[in-house]
């Protein structure tokens, strides 16, 4: 028995970079429920050895073609993050539900026009925030909904380190590039500040969402050091839970992500480790009851796998597993814009007054 679900989502992944490498190809192949039905890619290089490698049962150079194909159910977004929003509508006009990569988008208001479109599409939309997927942060969610209680504080940070390289190199496959890729009209990673707060600051946003609920106001504090970049953000959530976020790249030191959350029937302590380790979080639950420390094992560290099994599911059987929906996904959006802000004028900044782009 290889674990093979009868019922498959036949998916397609739009294109072919680094993430796709690293995650999606292996993770459409590996899921239980999921078909690699097709991929595309403007590259016509980077087609033929990605298609060599992972072979889907189609391929396809023009994103439109793909979109076409009656038998696709689902598209899988993972390209550079201006070309979100506009590769989601697309699918969703077709009648395609969507696993988007995050960030969902760059400016607020593109992505209000996106969590329009979904609803009046009737197609499921799923923000790629893998971390949900993790059963050491799974089971700490549990936790907080079913024993907890009342939440009194939550802190959370997520430090880049200037080893992260040297250690993903060595696990990740060796990416294969291409000079017919398309790029966006301005390099993303021209605006570090902007650049940091896309690619880490909206998974310590959601990580925190995830916990703690609706984040409703923000204050910021930004430091920029001998290359660095360090925002202390404290955090206003609707049920009263006071929070902080550390969010620092690069640090001095090994990857540095974890959380602590205090709460009325007991507290949470978590380690996270670099994601390309697939080793699931260590995550100590205290029950103050018993006196007593649970750790869940999360044996399956598989982040992006169980994130596409999870995504086939929902559509298949209609199952709420937990993953970052559309308004999860704004409201990672709203919550980088303003931190953004916050930092830039050293006030507190409503995440339902902000608008414009990261």
């Amino acid at each position: 028995m290889d674990g093979t679900d009868q019922r498959q989502l036949r998916v397609g992944i739009l294109g072919c970079g680094p993430i796709s490498q690293a995650a999606h190809f292996e993770s459409a192949n590996k899921a239980r429920n999921v078909r690699l039905h097709a991929i595309c890619d403007v590259a016509p290089d980077l087609l033929e050895r990605m298609a060599a490698t992972h072979a889907p049962d189609r391929t396809y150079s023009d994103y439109d073609d793909m979109l076409a194909d009656p038998d696709l159910d689902a598209v899988v977004v993972a390209t550079a993050d201006a070309f979100h929003v506009p590769a989601c509508l697309a699918a969703l006009r077709a009648g395609k539900h969507v696993l988007c990569e995050k960030p969902i988008g760059v400016a607020v208001e593109e992505v209000e026009d996106l969590a329009r479109a979904v609803r009046e599409s009737g197609r499921f939309l799923q923000v790629g925030h893998m971390k949900r997927f993790d059963a050491g942060l799974q089971s700490a969610r549990d936790f907080i909904h079913d024993e907890m209680g009342e939440m009194l504080a939550l802190k959370a940070w997520y430090c880049d380190s200037t080893h992260r390289y040297a250690m993903t190199d060595a696990v990740q496959p060796l990416m294969v590039k291409s000079g017919a890729t398309r790029k966006p009209a301005q390099d993303p990673k021209a605006d570090r500040r902007r650049y940091y707060m896309l690619a880490h600051g909206c998974h310590l946003l959601d990580t925190a969402r995830y916990f703690g609920g609706e984040i409703t106001e923000v204050q910021a504090r930004l430091s920029e050091r001998f290359g660095a970049y360090c925002w202390f953000v404290d955090l206003a959530f609707a049920n009263r839970t006071l929070g902080h976020l550390d969010l620092t790249v690069a640090v001095r030191m090994d990857w540095h992500e974890g959380f602590q959350i205090y709460g009325e029937n007991g507290s949470v302590v978590g380690k996270t480790y670099n994601p390309w380790f697939y080793k699931s979080s260590d995550v100590d639950i205290f029950h103050e009851a018993t006196g007593t420390t649970t750790r869940v094992l999360g044996a399956d560290g598989h982040f992006y796998r169980r994130q596409m099994e999870g995504f086939a599911e929902a559509i298949l059987t209609g199952a709420d597993t937990g993953a970052a929906t559309i308004e999860d996904g704004l409201a990672s959006v709203r919550g980088m814009v303003a931190v953004a802000r916050s930092a830039e004028t050293g006030r507190p900044v409503r995440l339902a007054d902000v608008s414009g782009a990261v």
